[in-house]
């Protein structure tokens, strides 16, 4: 990307934080890592994709959120509470009988971004895991309380969990 072109995003970005990532990306022909990354630098923080593991171990016990999985062709959102994992056979499984289960290739995670903004209205905060082509896996998204607001307990996790894995 030129150094203008990124400038011009850089600025829309700040000027419309809460724009659907993969929708902005599809939109000007960059990656969704390449929209995060134009988002202010307050709005976002990066931590290496070799800490996926202990991340997702992490989000494990933060209790209910929403896992978020956003193709061209759907959105795909579970709320509840992400189990923990295991490495096998080189994937990180989440291995519970109901609920969210699967199988995830971490050696495919680049970076992981911790994202605060507001988005329709409201404070939101996710962790995005971004592939090494600059493509979103998935989103885990803090929880709400009845009134709305981010549990406030899943804040702290997610701001420490940041702030600890980006020494």
């Amino acid at each position: 990307m030129l150094s203008a072109d990124l400038a011009d995003l850089r600025k829309d970005m700040a000027e419309n934080p809460g724009v659907v990532i993969e929708d902005a990306a599809r939109e000007r022909g960059v990656t969704p890592r390449a929209i995060v990354e134009a988002l202010p630098d307050a709005m976002r923080h990066f931590v290496s994709g070799d800490r996926f593991e202990a991340v997702m171990q992490d989000i494990a016990a933060w209790g209910e959120v929403t896992f978020i999985v956003h193709t061209d062709d759907a959105i795909f959102e579970f709320t509840g509470i992400v189990p923990k994992g295991q490495m096998g056979h080189g994937y990180f499984n989440l291995m519970q009988p109901k609920g969210l289960h699967g199988h995830f290739r971490p050696q495919r995670c680049g970076t992981i971004a911790f994202v605060e903004r507001i988005f329709r209205n409201k404070s939101s905060a996710f962790v995005a895991f971004i592939n090494i082509d600059g493509g979103i896996m998935y989103k885990v998204f803090v929880g709400r309380d009845e009134s709305g607001a981010l549990h406030s307990h899943q804040m702290a996790r997610f701001r420490a969990l940041a702030a600890y894995h980006s020494n």
